[in-house]
């Protein structure tokens, strides 16, 4: 199967593939810039942009870490990788992910669109007022991430109804993904809770809304996956994981050594501070957090706002933000590595350009 362009909103994507956003700092500027430079969409992580350049953009630290979101989620730090990932990209299509259940959204949204971001994808909640905040910014396409066709639904009805808008583009995530999942542990096993049982019936809720074209993620791994997803009516797939094996991504080169030791059975779900079920890989963390004998737990960033303020960190015993900035900085002994189904898989690293090749034209 070859492969046509996709246009979300005024932007075109010449290859069908969106590259997962990835944070703390896995998908920043040169993984994100690279991949919208070879023909798809970059995406840009919001999350934890305080860390970029060794916290240079963070204003004010506690323990070496970003004080609250607004240091956490740094406007400066945000610019400075948009910016970069530019320099790389040149004009074409740029996104930039941003978790809906973050505290500061509606700021971060805005941070994103004032730095010249294209697009901007959101999940991790109903982005249920999402466009309110992109009112001054016409130009910037809006995806929402979905796990189900009432969901989709839910969302067009809102924002025709509030802003007389609809989706550019939706993500259908199944439970396969790495990081945060739209499901309950028990669905995430399910049959008719897997991706391929999601794609067809999301694509006829989004026909019902004009024909929003549907990117399927989670589990995607190569062009046979990306050929089922597209036979079942999506416009192209969203991936994340596979991308991580790349020279160009922008996590530490330890994090990468995580995926390529990995196994399949290293790779489970976790309870998160986010209130929803995580996949990632079993490390020295996850068994430590098991025996309760997790780092200790301070809630220095405020990152996320279902958390509560590190209430809901000390239930699941381990704080996100921290945890996931660990791995950012290569922290074996404390570090969280997210890590789609597939993570096992990788075997060595390639660069973005062969790995593109590759999902458009067959390994």
């Amino acid at each position: 199967m070859s492969y046509k362009s996709v246009k979300i909103g005024k932007y075109t994507i010449k290859k069908p593939i969106i590259q997962g956003g990835m944070g703390v700092g896995i998908s920043w500027d040169k993984l994100s810039g690279t991949v919208s430079k070879e023909g798809g969409l970059g995406v840009i992580s919001a999350v934890g942009t305080g860390y970029y350049e060794d916290k240079t953009y963070a204003k004010r630290l506690v323990a070496q870490r970003p004080l609250e979101a607004e240091n956490f989620y740094s406007k400066e730090g945000l610019t400075a990788i948009i910016k970069n990932a530019r320099k790389i990209c040149g004009k074409k299509p740029l996104a930039a992910n941003i978790l809906y259940a973050i505290n500061d959204y509606g700021r971060v949204v805005k941070d994103a669109c004032e730095a010249g971001i294209d697009i901007i994808i959101t999940g991790a909640g109903l982005p249920t007022n999402m466009p309110e905040f992109t009112e001054d910014y016409p130009d910037v396409a809006l995806v929402p991430i979905v796990s189900s066709p009432k969901a989709l639904a839910i969302i067009c009805k809102r924002w025709q109804k509030r802003y007389n808008r609809l989706p550019d583009a939706v993500v259908l995530e199944g439970p396969k993904s790495g990081g945060h999942q739209g499901f309950t542990y028990e669905q995430c096993a399910m049959e008719e809770f897997q991706l391929e049982n999601l794609v067809a019936p999301v694509v006829e809720e989004a026909k019902k809304w004009g024909d929003i074209p549907v990117f399927a993620a989670g589990g995607i791994w190569d062009k046979k996956d990306i050929d089922e997803m597209m036979a079942l009516g999506a416009a192209g797939v969203q991936m994340g994981t596979r991308f991580i094996g790349t020279h160009e991504c922008d996590a530490h080169e330890n994090f990468k050594e995580v995926l390529l030791n990995a196994k399949e059975e290293d790779i489970q779900l976790m309870s998160s501070p986010v209130g929803y079920p995580a996949r990632g890989v079993k490390t020295n963390l996850t068994a430590l957090v098991e025996k309760r004998e997790g780092p200790a737990i301070k809630c220095i960033s405020n990152c996320v706002a279902p958390c509560h303020r590190g209430v809901e960190a000390k239930a699941v015993g381990f704080c996100i933000a921290d945890r996931l900035s660990d791995a950012y900085n290569g922290d074996l002994e404390f570090g969280l590595f997210f890590s789609g189904s597939n993570g096992y898989r990788l075997d060595k690293l390639i660069s973005v350009k062969e790995l593109m090749d590759k999902l458009v034209n067959g390994e």
